[in-house]
């Protein structure tokens, strides 16, 4: 074997599951990373990719790589970057077991990470989140599962894996009613549960009926379900939603969008951000700072703080149509 497949096999094995203990997701994007590499280098030197070795994946043809997955399969940046990272991590660790490759892995850890357009987050108003409630059909099996999973995600923020993940023992709906999760970073998280959500939550899981280690929202055959099967249910009751509230046609609603609608609820019931990223999970307290950039309901109170006093707070709205439509000629 090349030193390259010893090299890539001894950072799965013993660096990735051994020594870091990487979460599931985090070794699934790696491989996926060096999968596609791999088949791409392949091609490039016209070796199959067993044969393939360190030197064949210099700084040229890692960086057309990185080319070809934005324009031909048509990756934005951030994914891009993504890949770039699993790339680095595994030549950081050749760094150390192979010295006489040291000026080909520096080249390659050279190459920058693009930089990309931070959108403001989506959120869901009240309105919207009452009409993607009341979306379900509750006279089905699946609609009273999805009304739940709505409800708890909305509530609680959590994310996508979390919400997957949960297992019947994880939900407490006793004095101190919480949810307790293993997040990100491998760290765990309990959230508190509002009475509403804990009613919600009572009579799922006494129909749901299930063992201790079981998940709360299970597929119809009993398994856990698949990411994307719950952007499907979630895509599915959107658009039923969107009938009666029509502002959700105009935007591109995830499961994430209702972990940023929990932030956004927290945010304006006055809870401090650092309250908001021990509830979120998040990693540092800046990461929390987004949701203030999404609020305009904060920044126009900011501002009527600023207005002189002899003048009225609030934007401009023209006290006519015909006039705003002349202005806007």
């Amino acid at each position: 074997m090349t030193i390259l497949a010893t090299t890539l096999q001894a950072f799965f094995t013993d660096r990735l599951i051994c020594q870091r203990q990487v979460s599931p997701h985090t070794l699934s994007a790696y491989r996926d990373t060096w999968r596609l590499l791999l088949v791409f280098a392949s091609a490039k030197r016209s070796k199959e990719p067993s044969k393939l070795d360190i030197d064949d994946l210099d700084a040229t043809v890692v960086g057309a790589f990185l080319e070809h997955i934005e324009r031909q399969r048509k990756n934005g940046a951030r994914t891009r970057n993504a890949r770039l990272a699993g790339i680095r991590s595994l030549f950081r660790y050749a760094a150390f077991r192979h010295p006489e490759h040291a000026a080909l892995i520096e080249r390659v850890l050279a190459i920058p990470s693009k930089r990309f357009d931070k959108r403001l987050i989506m959120f869901l108003t009240e309105p919207e989140l009452d009409a993607l409630l009341a979306a379900p059909d509750r006279t089905t099996w699946t609609g009273r599962r999805d009304y739940a999973l709505f409800a708890l995600a909305a509530q609680t923020g959590l994310r996508v894996s979390e919400l997957i993940g949960l297992r019947c023992a994880d939900v407490h709906l006793g004095a101190g009613a919480h949810v307790r999760c293993l997040g990100k970073g491998r760290k765990e998280r309990i959230t508190p549960l509002t009475s509403g959500i804990v009613a919600v939550m009572r009579v799922w899981l006494d129909e749901r009926a299930g063992q201790p280690t079981d998940p709360v929202f299970a597929s119809q055959t009993g398994k856990f379900l698949s990411r994307d099967a719950l952007e499907h249910r979630l895509a599915k009751n959107v658009k039923t939603a969107a009938c009666t509230c029509r502002s959700l046609a105009q935007k591109r609603i995830t499961l994430h969008v209702l972990r940023h609608t929990a932030a956004m609820r927290l945010l304006r019931a006055g809870i401090d951000t650092s309250v908001i990223a021990l509830w979120l999970g998040h990693e540092q307290v800046e990461t929390t700072q987004i949701y203030l950039h999404a609020d305009l309901d904060l920044k126009e109170r900011a501002l009527a703080r600023t207005t002189p006093t002899n003048t009225a707070p609030g934007r401009y709205r023209p006290a006519d149509k015909l006039l705003a439509f002349l202005d806007a000629l």
